[in-house]
């Protein structure tokens, strides 16, 4: 028998939820009412949680500053939404997201990050610690760097990620510092100022600080650099919808960052499982979250075909306006980049499941189980020994190399 929405909030009250208004809450049918935990969950006046992979532990806090609506997400120890609309993506523990959040589809906030009022999220993985001012649109991201919450990367207030091109695709998503070094919990912070914005792809490295009103439009890998922002300067220019200029800039950014994602989910796959106790809702939390990479790898490469799939377009108008040196190669890295376009694609995808780096992977985690001092992720990661912690770097970041590396060999004109 199916239980009811009052049932359900009776029984959630039995089991120790604190409920302030049960009139005012909804649970839908699909809700599966022990994959809430009654230990310390309080839920304010009108909420509504949906979704039969719904999952909510312990000291979670759901809409002290207003409404939330929660539909299949997976919230881990202490997590506060504290109002908004909150889809299908992870929230590990004691993150938090304020008032007027959107979070739509394949977002993870992993442990102690943060959003304040009004901002927007999709298909963005922030790392720990790293926090989000108010008003900010910040999707197709991944974001890392910091040490701790008094030293955590930061995105100012009224900042944009732009991902929209104006050849209307999204082969956009930007690498704020990466996965190899940046789980490692040991890097500087990046800051991207407030009021400004980061057109994407674009990769930015660690203990880079973007000057807040700057709109970033390169990459600044080096890191350590202070980046300020000047006014364009006034040009009128021929504009021919539809042509890429770049092309093998984009392609690379897409390519690099899918690597770094496949990284991220063998951390997830192998490291991860190390800190998993309890009564099985974490191991749950870790099964979703490697779920929500595998589909953030799905959208990349379908973002990442769709853009080749308009290089045809591109190179005709290329063979009739431009002119130089370079227009072969230009012409041919966009023909090669649409005829390979499936073989890349279904590279990708496979390279989820490939084992990468075995020995080099099991030396780290042979390592990791050593140094460990029974306590939580955090604190672990950041107590490795710098030896332990570099072994880690090189185990991900032979992965991205080597899936980068497979793929330049299907587009060799873009090495």
């Amino acid at each position: 028998m199916v239980m009811q929405n009052q049932d359900k909030i009776q029984f959630l009250i039995g089991k120790g939820v604190r409920i302030l208004n049960p009139g005012s809450v909804d649970i839908g049918e699909d809700v599966n009412p022990d994959r809430i935990s009654g230990d310390r969950v309080t839920i304010y006046p009108g909420c509504r949680i949906y979704g039969n992979d719904t999952l909510i532990m312990e000291g979670t806090t759901l809409g002290f500053e207003g409404p939330a609506t929660i539909v299949n997400c997976q919230l881990g120890l202490g997590v506060e939404l504290r109002g908004g609309s909150f889809r299908r993506s992870v929230f590990l523990d004691r993150s938090s997201v304020g008032s007027g959040g959107q979070i739509r589809e394949c977002c993870i906030m992993e442990e102690e990050s943060s959003c304040a009022h009004t901002v927007g999220l999709k298909q963005t993985i922030l790392f720990p610690f790293v926090a989000l001012g108010s008003l900010i649109n910040f999707c197709d991201c991944l974001m890392s760097g910091g040490t701790g919450r008094k030293n955590h990367s930061e995105v100012g207030s009224s900042y944009i990620h732009f991902n929209f091109s104006p050849n209307q695709d999204k082969a956009t998503p930007s690498l704020i510092g990466d996965v190899p070094r940046g789980v490692m919990l040991n890097q500087p912070p990046i800051f991207l100022g407030g009021q400004g914005g980061l057109v994407g792809p674009s990769r930015i490295g660690f203990g880079t600080l973007i000057a807040a009103g700057t709109v970033f439009r390169r990459d600044s890998l080096e890191g350590g650099k202070l980046l300020l922002g000047g006014v364009i300067r006034r040009k009128e220019l021929p504009l021919y919808p539809g042509l890429y200029r770049n092309v093998k800039q984009k392609t690379t950014h897409n390519i690099n960052y899918i690597a770094n994602l496949i990284a991220l989910r063998n951390w997830y796959s192998h490291l991860r499982p190390i800190f998993i106790s309890g009564d099985g809702l974490q191991g749950e939390l870790l099964k979703f979250g490697i779920e929500i990479l595998d589909r953030a790898v799905e959208e990349r490469v379908h973002r990442l075909i769709g853009f080749a799939e308009k290089l045809p377009n591109s190179a005709e108008i290329y063979r009739k306006t431009m002119k130089g040196d370079d227009a072969s190669d230009v012409i041919i890295r966009k023909e090669q980049l649409f005829e390979s376009r499936h073989k890349v694609g279904d590279l990708l995808l496979a390279a989820r499941e490939r084992e990468y780096g075995v020995e080099s992977r099991d030396n780290f985690l042979a390592g990791v189980n050593r140094s460990r001092r029974g306590g939580r992720y955090i604190e672990d990661i950041q107590n490795l020994p710098p030896d332990i912690s570099e072994n880690g770097t090189v185990w991900l970041q032979g992965i991205v190399d080597e899936v980068i590396e497979e793929v330049m060999a299907i587009l060799p004109s873009f090495r």
